[in-house]
């Protein structure tokens, strides 16, 4: 028996606080490749090629991307993890935040109401 994946399924786990949490403080910990507690352009830079997030993410799978326009590409999905604006390293708290935010985002493109989107905590 396979389980469907609904808005609501994904929206439960996000309010779900100590299950969504194990599981950021997981992947930020996978991330957090010095064990510093922050997530520095670098770290985050060497697990987006080593995921090869261009293919499987963005479709862009044989595109040739010059190495400046890698650079941009990882600058912009780092600054939008980076919600301080402090350009030197995201937080688990600002990585929390944003993987709530996506989620609920895809949540609500599975079909889960407007209404029920609701911001999951005050603070993570």
């Amino acid at each position: 028996m396979s389980a469907s994946l609904t808005g609501a399924a994904i929206s439960d786990f996000v309010h779900d606080k100590e299950a969504f949490m194990a599981s950021v403080s997981g992947r930020f910990a996978i991330l957090d490749a010095d064990a510093d507690g922050l997530i520095s352009f670098a770290d985050m830079a060497r697990e987006l090629l080593t995921l090869r997030m261009l293919d499987t993410c963005f479709d862009v799978d044989g595109v040739d991307l010059s190495h400046p326009d890698l650079v941009e590409l990882h600058r912009d999905i780092f600054s939008r993890l980076d919600r301080d604006g402090s350009r030197t390293a995201v937080d688990l708290e600002e990585f929390g935040d944003e993987m709530s935010e996506m989620l609920m985002a895809v949540a609500c493109s599975l079909g889960l109401p407007k209404t029920k989107w609701t911001w999951p905590f005050a603070k993570l």
